[in-house]
């Protein structure tokens, strides 16, 4: 049996990982991860937002624990909606999703270039990652 090779099948796993590491670091060093981190850290200081996140999350981890056949109450559901609504208002929370979204903008940008170069669906082939 013959086998057809290219370069792609013998790039040593050393130059592998420097490219994956020259690769995160050239994100690290984006406008938008370095708004992330801002952000994260802003959401992880700001006592009221991770107060009303706990609070939306007791919730609804109190209503995973009610039997499936078993529907949520009315007024179960308009606490969960109210409490999600509490924490999703604040200035932290919404800074952080929105630097979130950015961030994730600019890895699927990186993603699709990176396809374009290496003539693979880089997305497609990673299994659970943030490339869209």
């Amino acid at each position: 049996m013959i086998y057809e090779l290219n370069e792609k099948q013998f790039t040593p796993h050393s130059v592998v990982v420097q490219s994956a590491r020259n690769f995160a670091s050239a994100i690290a060093k984006t406008e938008q991860y370095g708004t992330f981190l801002k952000a994260a850290e802003e959401l992880r200081d700001d006592q009221g937002a991770q107060q009303a996140i706990a609070a939306f999350q007791h919730k609804q981890k109190s209503l995973q624990m009610v039997p499936m056949e078993n529907t949520i109450s009315p007024e179960d559901q308009f606490e969960l909606e109210r409490l999600h609504k509490a924490f999703m208002e604040k200035q932290s929370v919404k800074a952080y999703f929105e630097a979130q979204d950015d961030l994730m903008a600019i890895c699927t940008q990186a993603a699709q270039h990176l396809s374009s170069k290496i003539g693979i669906n880089y997305p497609s082939a990673c299994a659970g990652g943030c490339c869209g």
